[in-house]
């Protein structure tokens, strides 16, 4: 009789114990049995956009939902500043992700430079980051995900040079200090100018800052500053590196009854933008692949958090974009805007 109870109670604790050993939870996560596999780790993935308003992180996002859901063995957190120039903002939520301890991080570095610390204690605290957009200084990241942007800058001023026969008079109006990628397609757009001995750059030291309004003051300042005396633009053709700096110059070109007259190429594209090019008020627009690098950087992430060696550097692609080629399938896929 005592042999019997002894049995019972050995079996009663075995199952306790068994009972207890499930699969175990780690940094916030859960086993899933989604898209991923039956048993595979369900990772959190933070996202982090330069800002939340333009219709270009809209599509990012769009991409990393596709991933998202395609995926089904992880979960993506969007979370931003909401203008692109709140730098203590983007700061903070890189190490409140950090303070979780996610998975990962996806961030689009609002500064190249002030960036740089916050990535660097997420890896040591054992969060890798991965960048997407806009490239960070000295830091070992899992993989940069973005445009040519260099390229990109290049392949405007081509089509600019070409706008007005390699002659004329040429203003640059940039985006923002710090911001890499449209540092880099300055850098490209000029490069392109330097090739066309017959273009005068009358100004490329002005910035648009990070909203449309701020933008559209700076352009009206620009153009009021080149303005002819009998009250003609005395600029043949204009640049802009990003969404709101195109679109501050549009509004100004539009209010000043300029639009159509001066040749105007810009980055980007939002409803107005598009609008705007079809109505032949912007000669071309040079578009990224939003939804394709959001829906990479969430992939590429989950890839690496699975043991994988992702690529250090993926190119997203750029493409030019006038009113001739814009209703091509392939082209007008780019311009759906989420």
């Amino acid at each position: 009789m005592k042999l019997r109870q002894a049995s019972w109670f050995g079996l009663a604790i075995a199952l306790a114990l068994g009972a207890g050993c499930g699969p175990k939870e780690e940094g916030g996560t859960s086993e899933s049995g989604g898209g991923g596999g039956g048993g595979d780790k369900k990772f959190t993935i933070a996202m982090i956009p330069k800002g939340t308003t333009h219709e270009f992180w809209k599509s990012v996002e769009a991409g990393a939902r596709d991933a998202e859901k395609e995926l089904g063995n992880v979960e993506v957190i969007w979370k931003g500043p909401l203008k692109e120039d709140n730098k203590d903002e983007q700061v903070k939520v890189v190490e409140d992700f950090t303070g979780q301890g996610v998975d990962g991080i996806a961030l689009a570095p609002l500064d190249d430079t002030a960036l740089r610390i916050p990535a660097e204690n997420a890896k040591k605290a054992g969060v890798p980051v991965l960048i997407f957009d806009s490239d960070l200084k000295d830091v070992d990241v899992v993989s940069f995900v973005a445009t040519d942007n260099k390229k990109g800058g290049f392949m405007a001023g081509e089509h600019l040079a070409k706008l007005i026969g390699g002659k004329g008079k040429v203003v640059l109006l940039r985006y923002q200090e710090g911001s890499a990628s449209t540092t880099f397609r300055e850098e490209g757009f000029l490069e392109a100018m330097k090739a066309n001995p017959g273009i005068e750059l009358l100004s490329d030291n002005r910035y648009a800052g990070a909203t449309v309004e701020s933008a559209l003051a700076e352009s009206e300042n620009l153009l009021s500053r080149f303005k002819n005396p009998d009250g003609s633009p005395g600029v043949d053709a204009i640049f802009c590196p990003n969404e709101s700096s195109t679109a501050g110059m549009l509004r100004a070109l539009q209010d000043g009854g300029w639009a159509g007259k001066v040749k105007f190429v810009g980055f980007d594209a939002s409803a107005k933008l598009i609008e705007a090019l079809e109505a032949g008020q912007l000669h071309g627009l040079i578009l990224q692949n939003p939804r394709r690098m959001g829906y990479l950087a969430v992939k590429t992430m989950v890839e690496s958090l699975q043991g994988k060696t992702p690529e250090k550097r993926i190119d997203t692609g750029a493409t030019l974009v006038t009113k001739e080629n814009m209703k091509e399938p392939d082209v007008a896929k780019l311009l759906e805007i989420p």
